[in-house]
């Protein structure tokens, strides 16, 4: 009987036992820790890379090449000089479906013609957020003219208007580590967006 209670009385192995019990805890906390700084990082990669696909996107071709070439006073019947309305374009998009790259214009909204599509325009635009996030994809992008009130009817020295460039990356995934343990279950990140106003829209060359 002496020995039975000696042996329920003995405390040598409690703080292993203890510890047992605590470290998964304290392991997934360090783990969760990390996780939450590299969502953190991807973040700031996925919106680093949309800045500089706005910017990059300005300062080269427009990807609608019908937009960047109508002449709203030839063929919009427009006062040459005059200031483009709304009501002559409201804003068009351009996305990419399985390497197929298509504009079309807002719903509600009024537009010229916007073909033919620059395709090499869109992967440009593309190729240049994938030098900040290598894991963008031509599908994640999408690339909108909004009206922006400025530009003029019959502009001799490039495209009618001056749209408001907006470039939206959505639909990235990240993979927490923590999630590793229970499968392979992911996030989607938030979408970003940046926009900027179109400046000269001609090249494929941006500083």
């Amino acid at each position: 009987m002496s020995a039975l209670a000696k042996l329920l009385g003995d405390r040598r192995g409690s703080t292993a036992a203890e510890f047992g019990m605590v470290a998964p805890l304290l392991i997934a906390f360090l783990i969760g820790t990390i996780d939450v700084g590299r969502f953190l990082w991807e973040c700031n990669r996925a919106e680093k890379a949309t800045q500089m696909g706005a910017r990059f996107a300005v300062a080269t071709n427009m990807v609608p090449t019908g937009l960047s070439t109508y002449s709203f006073a030839v063929s919009g019947s427009l006062v040459q000089g005059d200031p483009i309305p709304a009501s002559a374009f409201g804003g068009a998009t351009c996305s990419s479906t399985g390497g197929t790259v298509t504009c079309s214009c807002d719903s509600g909204q009024v537009c010229p013609t916007l073909t033919p599509v620059d395709t090499a325009a869109f992967t440009n635009i593309v190729n240049r957020m994938q030098l900040f996030y290598p894991a963008i994809a031509a599908d994640n992008v999408t690339v909108a003219y909004k009206y922006s009130g400025l530009g003029f009817a019959g502009d001799p020295n490039g495209s009618d208007v001056a749209p408001l460039v907006t470039v939206k990356l959505q639909n990235i995934t990240f993979t927490p580590m923590l999630f590793r343990f229970f499968g392979s279950s992911s996030v989607t990140l938030p979408n970003f967006n940046t926009a900027l106003t179109l400046e000269d829209g001609i090249g494929n060359v941006s500083d």
